[in-house]
């Protein structure tokens, strides 16, 4: 009887996998590779580029989608290569197997330098900030020439949404640290004099400057909730600051221990934009323990058979199962936009749509603009990113696509692409 029970059980497992599996390939099918669609409403010189799974992609109008490829990135791989070459006689040998089960190449041949963040800067460069779990970078790259300079290179390095003000050349960015902290700092153009300019239990991040000379930035921020031992456990409503730079007084501009306001930003005019989004409480209530209490066995079974895979690996280089089938994206499974995680098979199939291209992020995270009297109009919904650019162009993301919002509201798509994470104009 507990057998027919077990082969039940890994009956279904199967079946929802290789459901799955075919959700996945129609999902690709649909997105598909970059595509450009014309908008000539937008400025002939715009600019965009942005940040899709840790890649950066450049484009303006009149020419195809290009990725911009580091030549410190490209640097690595080569040397990798090269190693590859020298150790090539270890191959399909037990010398070349860690102790975690995974071969010498891939447990050390692996280039995972992802683009956290980017901004244009004059005379067409860009400034990105390049990370790993180990090591961060901060570079300067000529889009003509292709030349790369680097600025800031440092262990445990983390920058996150860079902000370039173009009348000083002065950067602000968030720094994040191992212990979930994030503070507002400023450099210089070329990286040096970092100054931090926020402290506290807080995460601080999405720094704006604001245009006209004024020594004021404003900034999102969240307040941290740990436990006895330390450790962060939740994360507070976010809410919008402004900080005088001279006086080092900061103001609350927008907080609602029911809401998000993310990613200010400002216009020539003097209107501030940010993302509007309803509050998470986190909870731990009677369905979520009733739901840890069903899947239980099913966690202990997973557990069981990563452990007995793991030996497998180790004595005879052979996984307990052979590979079937197409393989899952896990970026398409579990990712996180603007500190949520989202499924973006379910988000693809359940959320609205902006002129027929899915969305990543529910309706209700909003962009809005808010007057200097204290107007609120909301201009978008679904948005997951946004910016302005110089000539107050507004340009915004769903997660799978870029639109123009036109002076009469209307989203007009721009280009296509999935899991867009930020987006950047010129």
């Amino acid at each position: 009887m507990h057998i027919l029970v077990v082969v039940a059980v890994v009956s279904v497992l199967i079946l929802l996998l290789v459901s799955s599996q075919k959700r996945s390939q129609q999902n690709h099918h649909e997105i598909g590779t970059p595509q450009i669609a014309s908008d000539d409403s937008l400025n002939a010189n715009q600019k965009i580029v942005f940040i899709s799974k840790g890649k950066l992609f450049f484009w303006r109008r009149g020419n195809q989608i290009e990725q911009v490829h580091s030549p410190y990135v490209q640097e690595m791989i080569d040397r990798i290569e090269r190693r590859k070459q020298l150790h090539g006689w270890k191959e399909n040998t037990s010398l070349n197997t860690s102790f975690t089960g995974m071969t010498d190449a891939a447990a050390n041949d692996q280039v995972d330098l992802q683009m956290s963040s980017a901004q244009f800067l004059p005379n067409n460069k860009l400034l990105y900030f390049l990370k790993d779990s180990h090591v961060g970078g901060l570079f300067r790259y000529d889009i003509d020439s292709k030349e790369e300079l680097r600025l800031v290179h440092q262990q445990k390095l983390d920058y996150e949404d860079l902000a370039v003000n173009h009348e000083t050349g002065e950067i602000l960015c968030s720094q994040r640290h191992e212990n979930a902290i994030a503070n507002i700092v400023k450099f210089n153009e070329d990286g040096a004099d970092c100054q931090i300019l926020t402290e506290g239990d807080t995460v601080d991040s999405a720094p704006a400057w604001i245009s006209g000379g004024t020594q004021k930035i404003l900034y999102q921020s969240s307040g941290i909730a740990r436990s006895k031992e330390g450790y962060a456990i939740a994360f507070g409503s976010c809410s919008i600051k402004l900080l005088d730079l001279e006086s080092r007084e900061v103001t609350s501009v927008l907080e609602d221990s029911r809401t998000d306001y993310m990613q200010p930003k400002v216009d020539t005019k003097g209107n501030l934009y940010f993302i509007r989004r309803p509050y998470d409480v986190p909870s731990y209530n009677a369905p979520n323990a009733v739901l840890d209490v069903l899947l239980f066995p099913f966690r202990l079974m997973r557990a069981v058979f990563h452990y007995l895979n793991f030996f497998s690996l180790m004595y005879s280089q052979k996984p307990l199962t052979s590979a079937s089938g197409p393989k899952i994206e896990a970026d398409l499974k579990d990712i996180l936009i603007k500190g949520k995680r989202i499924d973006a098979e379910k988000a693809m199939s359940k959320e609205s749509r902006v002129n027929g291209i899915p969305s990543l992020v529910p309706r209700s995270w909003e962009l809005v603009q808010r007057t200097e009297q204290g107007e609120n109009t909301i201009l978008a919904t679904n948005v997951a990113s946004f910016d302005i650019a110089s000539d107050d162009t507004i340009l915004y993301s769903n997660g799978y696509a870029v639109f123009h919002l036109t002076p009469d509201r209307q989203s007009k798509v721009v280009l296509r692409d999935k899991l867009i994470a930020d987006i950047i104009s010129s």
